[in-house]
């Protein structure tokens, strides 16, 4: 997340902690909730502000993001048990 990369590193934190704003945030919000519904219509609005290399970096970050809190989660309800 916050080496170098073809987005910036606060873009890609962002991303990840579900703070993303226009014009990606539609899609980090669709990658979060429901990424199985992800389709190239909902890159095809990005690709004329982001290079293709962009957009893995912004829905790797997004996934890796919504792993994480998910992670969180189960350890936290792990402990409670």
């Amino acid at each position: 997340m916050r080496g170098p990369g073809a987005t910036a590193p606060s873009l890609r934190q962002a991303v990840a902690e579900g703070r993303a704003t226009e014009p990606v945030s539609a899609l980090v919000e669709k990658i979060r909730s429901r990424p199985h519904a992800v389709t190239d219509q909902d890159l095809d609005g990005l690709r004329s502000a982001y290079s293709e290399e962009q957009l893995f970096e912004i829905i790797v970050a997004a996934a890796f993001g919504a792993a994480q809190e998910r992670l969180c989660a189960a350890l936290a309800a792990l402990e409670k048990a």
